[in-house]
């Protein structure tokens, strides 16, 4: 009997663990002024980028957010916000300088990175906050 309590905890553990990844986006999410604080306040990390579709360096960044939000689902959800259609919360954040990329933890703001930055260095900040 205890070997059979023991791999039906065991499931139990994996079926919890699948779906609190399934409530993880596994791309990035299109965020706008008004979902702004719900969006970065529901998960417990969230890397939100900051940028403009005329920017060279943001849509270079695009792709490798992309890749991101699929390897780190479950650990980190990544947002995007368009500096150019949300304004309010570029000015709230002092963003002067685009692709920006602000990190929160628990819903509070702890951390950015500016600029076209490699994908090693967005993975090292981040983990940082796990």
């Amino acid at each position: 009997m205890d070997e059979l309590e023991s791999i039906r905890q065991k499931r139990m553990q994996e079926l919890q663990h699948s779906l609190e990844q399934k409530q993880y986006p596994s791309s990035t999410v299109t965020i706008s002024d008004a979902l702004f604080d719900e969006f970065v306040s529901k998960y417990p990390l969230v890397l939100v980028d900051c940028w403009a579709p005329w920017c060279g360096p943001c849509r270079m960044l695009s792709p490798i957010l992309d890749e991101l939000a699929t390897e780190m689902q479950g650990k980190v959800v990544f947002g995007k916000l368009n500096v150019d259609d949300e304004k309010m919360t570029a000015v709230k954040f002092g963003i002067t300088s685009i692709p920006a990329m602000l990190i929160f933890k628990d819903g509070k703001f702890v951390d950015q990175l500016i600029g076209a930055v490699p994908k090693q260095n967005i993975i090292q900040k981040l983990q940082s906050y796990m």
